[in-house]
């Protein structure tokens, strides 16, 4: 991993002190809105493209790409396997902020990563989804998260302080650990 003294860890030091200042002085712009559509193509095979990105309730212009996701079930799970599982989406996109989380909050306490891995296992109980059990609960039981990282400049103890700053300030980790309001509405024809 490249390093410099302004970029540590590959956040710039400065755009994160002028983003927190930004959100300090507009709040509303700490508030962000991500889209996707999502379009089933057949089985357990869907396709989905990013949508627009909106803060404090405007299009966020710079925000230009599109991207493609897909996903499948294992075929011993009634898909073909084409691509990742829904599950294994929802463990990416914890990987992921944990990472994002990991770096800022790295780069705001001056702590340098030389390395950080993730290791991540999901278990859920799929009675409730094969409608054989309706008391049972569809979603994951249990996420595990295994965090290895590595720092010159920081003793374990400041990385297990990282590490319980990352699970507190992590937008996904927040999402899958508390209540979320899903409103599902089925559109006219």
């Amino acid at each position: 991993m490249t390093q410099t003294a302004t970029a540590p860890n590959g956040i710039d030091r400065d755009a994160l002190a002028a983003t927190v200042e930004a959100v300090r002085q507009q709040p509303e712009l700490a508030q962000v809105t991500f889209a996707l559509d999502a379009d089933w193509q057949g089985g357990c095979h869907q396709r989905a493209t990013t949508g627009e990105l909106r803060q404090a309730g405007a299009a966020v212009d710079s925000r230009t790409s599109r991207y493609i996701l897909e996903s499948d079930e294992p075929a011993a799970l009634l898909g073909t396997d084409r691509a990742a599982s829904p599950a294994e989406y929802i463990l990416q996109a914890l990987a992921g902020c944990y990472s994002v989380t990991f770096a800022a909050n790295a780069t705001a306490r001056g702590i340098e990563l030389s390395s950080l891995r993730l290791e991540l296992e999901a278990d859920f109980d799929l009675q409730a989804f094969l409608g054989l059990d309706d008391d049972a609960r569809p979603g994951a039981r249990q996420i595990r998260v295994t965090v290895h990282a590595a720092s010159p400049t920081a003793s374990r103890e400041e990385l297990a302080d990282l590490t319980a700053a990352v699970q507190r300030r992590s937008p996904i980790r927040d999402t899958l650990a508390g209540p979320v309001e899903v409103t599902t509405t089925l559109a006219e024809a």
